[in-house]
């Protein structure tokens, strides 16, 4: 997929905590039009086989379990690299597919660059993953451990007590030095929505990561309990059009933990063209964090080839 060459990367634009203070979200308005974008009626046929096509190329094939090993993480590159059977890239039409990257803990990340050598960006979850509640030096030290590793992208978790207790420059200065760690590697600010109780607080946490350079934002851990949702990803992606309008940067989003149907990712997919366009559907501005995804999408691909749904078994698991 060729992607934008004129992309600029987002630097950090200094704390305007002015702006951030008065930043207010209308949770009624907001509802409604997620509800209106959630229950739309989706694309059929042709038209929504291409779009699970970009899906999987957005996708962060993704195994975050304490039972992980080098086996599987292995297993799960050599999906990500050919997501679809040979049979159904054929008959879809398709020479060569991926998806936009993997994503592992640090200590799977040497497994990964053993498979993938190249072909595709390596995410490692890091700064005391998913808590966050380790000291900043710690957090900072493991950045550089897993840059040094092979990681060409870092999902780091803010201290969600910052947004807690309004401390902006803290999450500002955290998120700097957070930045300036990755190097060259991209960094998502993972904002753990379901622990920030208010869509103001979604907002604002939004704003200063972006002002501090994020790359990416992403809604969740995937191990809180309420993960990515439609209300939560309207108010992030307008955080990013109107800091867009506002800088020129363009800052990428992920939403994590739950999209696990082809139906849902067709609705955040819905969400990132409906209030970002088609600019914003590209693996360098969007990206959903999925583990069990990728088995629904091939699913619904083969009904569409064959007109039939085959059992989730038949399908290969990272």
């Amino acid at each position: 997929m060729t992607q934008n060459l004129d992309f600029k990367r987002n630097t950090a634009v200094g704390l305007d905590l002015g702006w951030v203070n008065s930043i207010k979200v209308n949770r009624n308005a907001a509802d409604r039009r997620a509800a209106s974008l959630a229950n739309r009626r989706t694309v059929k046929k042709e038209y929504q086989a291409a779009w699970l096509i970009r899906a999987v190329q957005c996708m962060d094939l993704t195994t975050l379990g304490g039972d992980d090993t080098p086996g599987r993480v292995e297993r799960l590159c050599m999906k990500a690299m050919r997501p679809l059977r040979a049979d159904l890239m054929q008959a879809l039409g398709l020479e060569s597919l991926t998806t936009g990257a993997v994503c592992v803990y640090h200590e799977m990340i040497t497994p990964a660059v053993k498979i993938l050598q190249g072909r595709l960006p390596i995410a490692a979850v890091s700064t005391a993953f998913p808590a966050g509640l380790s000291s900043l030096e710690t957090k900072i030290r493991e950045i550089e451990l897993s840059v040094a590793a092979g990681a060409t992208e870092i999902d780091i978790v803010i201290t969600r007590q910052h947004v807690l207790t309004g401390n902006w420059q803290a999450l500002y200065d955290e998120m700097v030095a957070y930045r300036a760690a990755c190097g060259d590697a991209h960094v998502k600010a993972i904002l753990a929505t379901g622990d920030l109780v208010t869509l103001d607080n979604v907002a604002k946490a939004s704003w200063v990561c972006m002002m501090a350079g994020a790359d990416f934002i992403k809604t969740s851990t995937g191990k809180e309990g309420v993960n990515a949702t439609i209300p939560v990803s309207l108010v992030m992606v307008r955080a990013i059009r109107e800091y867009y309008e506002q800088t020129g940067f363009q800052v990428g989003y992920k939403p994590a933990g739950g999209v696990s149907t082809a139906k849902s990712a067709l609705q955040y997919l819905t969400v990132m063209k409906e209030e970002l366009g088609n600019d914003w559907l590209q693996p360098h501005l969007f990206r959903i964090g999925a583990s069990s995804l990728m088995t629904d999408i091939e699913r619904q691909l083969e009904h569409y080839v064959t007109g039939a749904y085959s059992a989730a078994h038949r399908h290969a698991q990272p």
